[in-house]
């Protein structure tokens, strides 16, 4: 799949090794889930400490949503 970006000239490529399910049961019960680390831009940010819509876009992102 990176190679597949690369020959694209795709160069920005986002990966998250957090599952969907996980950030969305995070979102319901943050007390539960206070580790997550998603990148954001090339840089790594606590998902719980993230706004409502930035963590909604990440999860869009995470299910190819966008």
């Amino acid at each position: 799949m990176i190679r597949t970006f690369v020959d694209q000239r795709i160069f920005h490529l986002q990966l998250n090794v957090v599952s969907s399910d996980t950030l969305r049961a995070a979102h319901k019960e943050p007390e539960e889930y206070r580790d997550p680390t998603v990148t954001v831009d090339g840089y790594n940010a606590c998902f719980m400490q993230l706004g409502k819509p930035l963590k909604d876009s990440i999860i869009a992102r995470t299910e190819h949503g966008l």
